[in-house]
C-alpha cells in the first residue's frame, strides 16, 4: 500500500522539489526581486508567545509575520482542540492581508525546523495553493549562510486577492482515526506518547492503535529535513497501509504530513488531534510504548 500511495503522489508532483526549498534557492528568487514571491514568517512554539516580537528582533528582508494561533487557527475548544482549523472565509482574508494572490509562490519559514510553518504550508496547499514550499533549516540555516535580516516591521503589502477552496489535502476526523484501516502516526514526543507526561491536555495516553513516530525525528542535528531516503526508510519501517497523522493539536503533524511528501507518501492529517480526542470522555486512551 505504501508504493500505491508513493505513485500517487508522484502524478500528483508532491516531493521534495514541491515541498522544501533551500536558502540558496530562496536567495536567488529574492535577488530576481519576483513579485510572485510572497515570504511568510510564522514562529511560534507551545509556551512561547512571543513570535511577534521574534520577527521584530529579525527576520527575512520583505516577510510577512502570520500569527498561529489567531490566523492559522479558530479560537480553542474542548469540541474542536486547541488549533482548530480556521474557518475557510478567515484564512483568505488572511492570506489576502498577507498580499497573497492566486499563482504566487509562497515560501513560509520558522526558527524551529518548520515545526510551526508546516501549518501555513498544509493549510494554503488545503486551500489549493500550488506553490507553498517551506525554506529548509528556516532562518537559522538563512543566517548561517550569510543571508540578510532586518529588524522592525515591514511596510503592509499591497492586498492579495487569493481565491482559496477546500478540501485539496486529505483530512480525517475522530471517528476516522478511532476506525482507521492504516498506519496511524503519532507526531508528538515519546513520553507523551507513552502516557508518561502531559503538559497540556487533559488526559494522557494515545489514540489505540497510533504508532509512535515524534516529528523531531523527520529533521538532522542543523534542523534541516533528513535526505528522501533517510525520511522514505524511516516511514516504511513503521509499516504498511494508508497513512494518517495526529499529534497534540494539528501543528507539528502537518510538519509530519510535510516529511511524508517528501519521502514520496501520501497522509491525511487529523485536524483535531489529541487535544480534541482527550477531551472526549467515550474515547479510550492507550499508554505505554506499543500501539495496541
Amino acid at each position: 500500500m505504501v508504493r500505491l500511495h508513493r505513485a500517487m503522489n508522484r502524478r500528483r508532483g508532491v516531493g521534495l522539489s514541491s515541498v522544501l526549498i533551500s536558502v540558496a534557492e530562496l536567495a536567488d528568487l529574492l535577488g530576481d526581486g519576483g513579485s510572485r514571491l510572497r515570504l511568510l514568517d510564522v514562529r511560534w512554539a507551545l509556551g512561547d508567545p512571543d513570535g511577534p516580537q521574534h520577527y521584530l528582533d529579525g527576520h527575512i528582508p520583505g516577510a510577512v509575520f502570520v500569527d498561529l494561533e489567531t490566523e492559522l487557527a479558530d479560537p480553542p475548544s474542548a469540541a474542536k482542540g486547541r488549533h482548530p482549523m480556521p474557518d475557510l472565509a478567515h484564512l483568505q482574508k488572511c492570506a489576502r492581508s498577507w498580499g497573497v494572490s492566486d499563482g504566487d509562490t509562497v515560501v513560509v519559514y520558522d526558527a524551529t525546523g518548520g515545526m510551526a510553518a508546516a501549518r501555513a504550508w498544509w493549510l494554503l496547499r488545503w486551500g489549493g495553493m500550488a506553490d507553498v514550499r517551506l525554506l529548509d533549516g528556516g532562518l537559522p540555516a538563512w543566517e548561517q549562510a550569510g543571508g540578510k535580516v532586518v529588524a522592525g516591521d515591514e511596510p503592509a503589502p499591497e492586498p492579495g486577492a487569493v481565491v482559496l477552496s477546500p478540501g485539496n489535502m486529505p483530512t480525517i476526523d475522530a471517528d476516522g482515526a478511532a476506525g482507521w484501516q492504516g498506519l496511524l502516526l503519532d507526531a508528538r514526543a515519546g513520553e507523551r506518547y507513552r502516557g508518561e507526561l502531559e503538559p497540556v491536555d487533559p488526559r494522557a495516553g494515545h489514540i489505540p492503535g497510533a504508532v509512535s513516530a515524534p516529528t523531531a525525528e523527520n529533521l538532522t542535528a542543523a534542523g534541516q529535513f533528513k535526505s528522501l531516503t533517510e525520511l522514505r526508510s524511516r516511514f516504511e519501517g513503521f509499516g504498511s497501509g494508508p497513512v494518517a497523522v495526529y499529534c497534540g493539536s494539528g501543528v507539528t503533524a502537518a510538519h509530519q504530513v510535510a516529511a511524508l511528501a517528501v519521502a514520496g507518501i501520501d497522509a491525511a492529517l487529523y485536524p483535531g488531534s489529541w487535544s480534541q480526542w482527550s477531551n472526549d470522555p467515550k474515547r479510550p486512551a492507550a499508554t505505554g510504548a506499543e500501539p495496541a
